[in-house]
């Protein structure tokens, strides 16, 4: 009787369990992620406004911030602000298409896929 509860619940549940298939390319993404996380680190963008210069890296952390001393000082927040967003945006592009990049590899969907199947 027990083990006839058992099949009637795997045949149940079946929909809601994650084939061992998923499992591991649940795996392989994550253990992937954590290898262009380490990548992103090393990857440095940079901008600059008038005399400010930000460096980012593609993991969205600032590596550093240059401002020349002929800057005027009311400017400088603006200036920063600007320098600080442009680098981001940059980051945060390279972030992403390293990103697609793994995943294409791996067969799932990327940006581009997507684009493709509504089409």
């Amino acid at each position: 009787m027990e083990r006839s509860r058992f099949f009637q619940f795997i045949r149940y549940h079946a929909d809601d369990m994650v084939s061992f298939s998923q499992f591991k390319d649940m795996f392989r993404l994550q253990r992937e992620a954590k290898k262009v996380k380490k990548e992103l680190r090393k990857i440095l963008v940079e901008a600059e406004a008038q005399g400010v210069k930000v460096v980012v890296s593609a993991e969205m952390e600032v590596v550093s911030i240059e401002i020349a001393p002929d800057v005027p000082h009311e400017k400088i927040a603006s200036l920063l602000t600007d320098a600080l967003n442009r680098a981001l945006k940059k980051a945060q592009i390279v972030s992403s298409e390293k990103m697609q990049g793994v995943m294409g590899e791996m067969g799932f969907p990327t940006d581009k896929g997507m684009r493709g199947m509504a089409q």
